[in-house]
């Protein structure tokens, strides 16, 4: 397991060098940040001036060597349109991401799990066949579309939610929160759900497919014959062995829903980051966009690095194979 995890976090410390170049390479030529850090009347003396104090007249291979020193201490440079430093104006939207994909993966687990379960023990194959279409609705309707149609419902016609903010937030030194008021749990509900859709329909379908294969294996069919009841089979045997591939998916959609929530931020104006990764496309914010892709990019690797651990805590079969 040592070996495995070293091994794991060198591989880690790669990818992240080479999204760094990537983030640095795409965005070093996505218009000129002068443009909209000085107004239309600045001199050319004023826009000289800053070039050269932001540091872009020096050389790409300069600018990049001192891009991912900065990285590496934390310090991802100065909003060119906000004029804050970068890792603090990230942090100051990190809460509200990182609190909707949690709302948003309970959801997903407190209705996937037991809707996939239900689907693949229940005998009523007509309520099963209108789950299933159900959830092939959710996996193909886009999440700016179910934002939309839940704006219209609940908050339009029915007036029960609000349609877009955080409501009343909480302050708990540098994090804050909106689960701990009303508004703030009245808010989030609209967008977590838009943002659950997707995910929900995935894990059930995911766990009936895996139910239904590990229920026609051999070692189910003698535990039949052992007398076991058969809720014990489907919950503590069945069950916990098709929950391997919904680890993955659930490891894996958790950096997707962090990375995409781009959408449905905008859609709810949910004051996250992905609402300030929109801004920062606008203004052309350079600094703001690498530092963006490189967080997500780390986010992703944890997870991904996190589940294979997992896999070889909850698969004995794994261990012996490494050995």
């Amino acid at each position: 397991m040592l070996a495995f995890t070293i091994q794991r976090l060198i591989q880690a410390c790669g990818l992240m060098l080479t999204v760094a170049l990537i983030a640095f390479t795409m965005f070093q030529f996505v218009g000129d940040p002068i443009d909209g850090m000085l107004p239309e009347s600045a001199t050319q003396l004023e826009r000289d001036q800053l070039r050269e104090k932001l540091g872009l007249n020096d050389s790409v291979i300069t600018q990049y060597g001192r891009f991912v020193g900065n990285i590496a201490q934390g310090d991802f440079g100065i909003s060119y349109y906000n004029k804050m430093d970068v890792l603090n104006l990230i942090l100051e939207r990190l809460p509200a991401t990182l609190e909707l994909v949690f709302v948003a993966v309970i959801i997903s687990l407190l209705v996937g799990l037991p809707a996939g379960v239900w689907v693949s023990l229940s005998r009523n194959k007509w309520m099963t066949s209108l789950v299933q279409t159900v959830s092939l609705i959710g996996v193909s309707l886009p999440s700016f579309i179910a934002g939309i149609v839940l704006i219209i419902v609940f908050s339009v016609w029915l007036g029960w939610l609000p349609s877009h903010g955080r409501g009343d937030i909480v302050e708990f030194g540098w994090w804050s929160s909106g689960l701990f008021s009303q508004s703030g749990w009245a808010s989030i509900i609209l967008p977590a759900l838009s943002l659950a859709l997707f995910m929900i329909t995935m894990i059930m379908r995911l766990v009936r497919s895996e139910m239904k294969e590990v229920l026609r294996t051999d070692y189910i069919k003698f535990a039949k014959a052992r007398g076991i009841k058969q809720r014990s089979i489907n919950y503590t045997h069945a069950l916990r062995n098709s929950l391997l591939p919904v680890i993955t998916i659930i490891g894996l959609q958790i950096g997707g829903l962090i990375a995409f929530a781009v959408v449905t931020e905008t859609v709810f104006q949910w004051p996250g980051m992905g609402l300030l990764f929109i801004q920062a496309v606008n203004y052309v914010d350079i600094p703001v966009i690498s530092a963006y892709l490189v967080f997500i990019s780390l986010i992703f690797i944890c997870i991904n690095t996190l589940v294979d651990i997992l896999y070889r805590v909850i698969d004995p079969r794994l261990k012996t194979a490494d050995r």
